[in-house]
């Protein structure tokens, strides 16, 4: 049976590392506990998939100028706009001649001091309807170095280069980004999810008097007879959502 791709990255720089799925245990961190219980926190951490730099760099930011070395390089180079070493001859040998000088930089500084554009080497297209969320890493240690800047892109309808913005905030010291560990996540979104529209679709309730006899009943069967219950199964809720999530229908 054909398969209807929501997502389908494409390899650009030939040796780039390829997406992989993101974690459940993000990458072995989570607790063993919180791995067999916590259904939340396992769901979050595997929703997406992992991208990676295409290159082992480093940088150092003094406030003002950003400068740049790479793995198999003899010196430092003031970073403006930087391409994957060897990529621009490879994309014009390779691309139609419309679009020939026009190979996408690896690496770039922008106008704003310390804000840094990397390119994963990948292009990404999305099913009609699907956005593509990137974001930093899920339930996984803040690298103190740097920020990921989180954004929506319109991926089915805007054709180019997975890329993210980040913010450096340590001045003065070398910060080195590996093609091992990975550098962001990504992650479907439907875009009707974050219409006006559907933001508008918001009730709030103000007082516990205002919840329906439904509501009552829901928050009992959630908390008040589960928690009355001495024998109630371990981690109900986790057994519960991964038995829907094998038999959805």
């Amino acid at each position: 049976m054909e398969v209807d791709n929501l997502i389908t990255f494409f390899r650009a720089i030939p040796d780039c590392r390829l997406p992989v799925r993101a974690d459940r245990s993000a990458l072995g961190t989570i607790p063993v506990a919180a791995y067999k219980h916590c259904e939340a926190l396992t769901t979050a951490s595997g929703l997406g998939w992992y991208v990676f730099s295409p290159l082992n760099f480093t940088v150092q930011w003094d406030g003002a100028e950003v400068i740049w070395t790479y793995e198999g390089a003899d010196a430092w180079f003031p970073l403006t706009s930087a391409q994957y070493p060897g990529f621009a001859e490879y994309f014009d040998a390779n691309a139609p001649e419309a679009v020939r000088g026009y190979s996408p930089p690896f690496l770039a500084n922008t106008a704003i001091p310390g804000l840094l554009q990397i390119w994963t080497g990948l292009f990404v297209k999305t099913a009609p309807d699907w956005s593509l969320r990137v974001r930093p890493l899920v339930n996984l240690p803040v690298n103190r170095n740097y920020e990921l800047y989180e954004g929506i892109v319109e991926t089915d309808r805007w054709f180019g280069p997975l890329f993210t913005n980040l913010r450096l905030s340590r001045q003065d010291y070398p910060i080195s980004f590996s093609t091992e560990l990975p550098l962001f996540q990504v992650q479907l979104q439907p875009r009707s999810s974050y219409l006006e529209e559907s933001m508008k679709r918001c009730a709030l309730i103000e007082e516990p008097l205002a919840l329906s006899a439904a509501d009552w009943e829901a928050f009992a069967a959630t908390i008040v007879r589960p928690s009355a219950n001495p024998h109630r199964p371990l981690a109900d809720y986790a057994v519960r959502t991964r038995k829907r999530a094998r038999s959805p229908n």
